[in-house]
């Protein structure tokens, strides 16, 4: 299906800040369909004036539909739809004619124009579905007027609020809970849904015939100079939303002042009781908070131990001891590397080429002479339970190779390659490291060697990681040790 970018750049005559304005509409109209028990068709004139073009289109959320197809995309020539014609040469809502029918179903049509700055940039169809007509409930008459109100609006060049872009999926809908109040901000119609969340707030008795502004504000807890706001903000004097705790409960607030002749006569307020769904996001922040403060105490702790490790070492007569200490104390902090990372994240997954540096610059302290540590490419994002274990493989290559391959005062590089290759279902990580030293010793078999080191590579690499695991004398000098790991895509 086109969208209506294309639709309007191509079949019609209209500016960019008109099609913004259409977007704009398309974004606030799901509260006009669901209002008027009603499907929504937007046709604008192409750009010969000759025909129209159907660039969006809204099912509502309170009745059947009158399409039973997509009509985005469709093209018709002026004359066959008089109402479409009627409606944008005149500039006013038509209601002329007698109902529809369309496969057995009867449908009452009615045309709006959508007017902005003083001209006529289209029209919205509104369909009816007959069918299934009783006599209006208050609430369906409450719906059915405000609905009549918000048309007016539009027509007008009144609605929808330049500047006021309105998220369908998180703000209220007519479904939620409404509430119209009169030009004094006076309760004249709550819908249950409406009633039942000022409940929660703690109201006792019924809303109809109460200032919504004044009871809103003595629910809520006092916030001094802000009340007089909220007082307003609920009374529908201007387009805004706002959130109101009160009583344990939480309500999402969305006042529309109705202007149908330019002059306020009241205003829609839309609200849904939020109260569940905010509990569970506090409790979604005390968790993450909670497992970054966990993160964060493991890393002081592996610190400490990295700390009474060095100490220990510098206690050491033995230089083997020493260095076997030392090597704990590289260990240890690799670790503590990822857990400091994973302290200042919001989930389990983290940056590894960070992760990677860090350990890059630690290990290179130990160069026995002048040799160079470099990455390339990208680790990128790793879960928590592959960085770990992959911080500690990279710190045990890297130092094996400054130990091994270059005697005191050799210069040399050591350089860290990663390609993250996702091109097929089972994403891996490709990682070599490829050192410019003396080589592999004659009949070594890393598969066999009893290096505690490599040991540790071979248990991590194969047993933890699922990956392989090989070293192998590098293309021309040295040695290159290939890690090939899966991982999970990156989102």
């Amino acid at each position: 299906m086109p969208s209506m970018n294309d639709l309007v750049r191509q079949h019609t005559a209209l500016s960019e800040s008109d099609l913004e304005w259409l977007h704009l509409l398309v974004s606030e109209w799901q509260l006009l369909s669901d209002l008027s028990f009603a499907d929504l068709v937007l046709w604008v004139p192409t750009l010969d004036g000759t025909r129209y073009v159907s660039v969006a289109q809204m099912r509502p959320n309170t009745g059947p539909t009158s399409y039973q197809d997509d009509m985005v995309g469709h093209l018709v020539p002026r004359g066959r739809r008089p109402l479409l014609d009627a409606a944008l040469d005149e500039g006013r809502i038509v209601r002329e004619g007698d109902p529809e029918w369309r496969e057995e179903v009867p449908v009452r049509v009615e045309s709006i124009p959508v007017r902005r700055e003083g001209r006529v940039l289209g029209v919205i169809a509104r369909n009816t579905n007959l069918l299934t007509v009783r006599t209006p409930s208050r609430l369906e008459l409450t719906y059915l007027q405000s609905a009549s109100d918000l048309a007016q609006m539009i027509a007008a060049g009144a609605f929808p609020f330049p500047g006021q872009q309105v998220d369908m999926d998180a703000s209220p809908r007519a479904g939620d809970g409404l509430i119209r109040l009169d030009a004094d901000g006076v309760v004249q119609y709550a819908s249950p849904n409406a009633l039942s969340a000022y409940h929660r707030l703690g109201l006792a008795a019924d809303l109809v015939g109460q200032h919504l502004g004044q009871i809103t504000a003595e629910l809520a807890p006092s916030r001094g100079p802000v009340d007089e706001a909220l007082v307003k903000l609920a009374s529908g004097y201007a387009p805004r939303e706002t959130e109101v705790e009160g009583n344990g409960g939480v309500i999402q607030l969305r006042a529309i002042p109705l202007k149908p002749k330019g002059t306020r006569i009241g205003s829609l307020v839309l609200l849904r009781d939020v109260t569940e769904l905010r509990r569970r996001e506090r409790e979604l922040i005390t968790k993450d908070a909670t497992i970054r403060e966990i993160h964060h105490r493991v890393k002081n702790n592996l610190q400490t131990v990295a700390a009474l490790l060095r100490l220990q070492a510098r206690r050491m007569d033995s230089d083997r001891g020493r260095e076997a200490l030392n090597e704990a104390v590289r260990r240890v902090g690799s670790i503590a590397i990822v857990h400091e990372t994973l302290s200042q994240n919001l989930d389990e997954r983290v940056e590894f080429d960070e992760i990677a540096d860090r350990v890059i610059s630690m290990v290179a302290e130990i160069s026995p002479g002048k040799v160079a540590c470099r990455r390339n490419g990208r680790f990128g994002i790793l879960d928590a339970e592959v960085a770990t274990p992959l911080s500690m493989v990279l710190t045990e290559i890297l130092q094996n190779a400054l130990e091994h391959a270059f005697a005191p005062g050799d210069e040399g590089t050591v350089e860290v390659t990663a390609v993250r290759g996702e091109l097929r279902t089972d994403a891996r990580l490709l990682i070599t490291v490829q050192d410019d030293g003396r080589g592999l010793p004659e009949g070594f078999d890393p598969q066999r060697a009893g290096n505690l080191g490599l040991q540790i590579v071979r248990t991590l690499v194969e047993g933890e990681l699922g990956g392989a695991f090989d070293m192998q004398p590098g293309p021309e000098r040295g040695t290159r040790v290939v890690l090939d790991i899966p991982v999970l895509p990156q989102k």
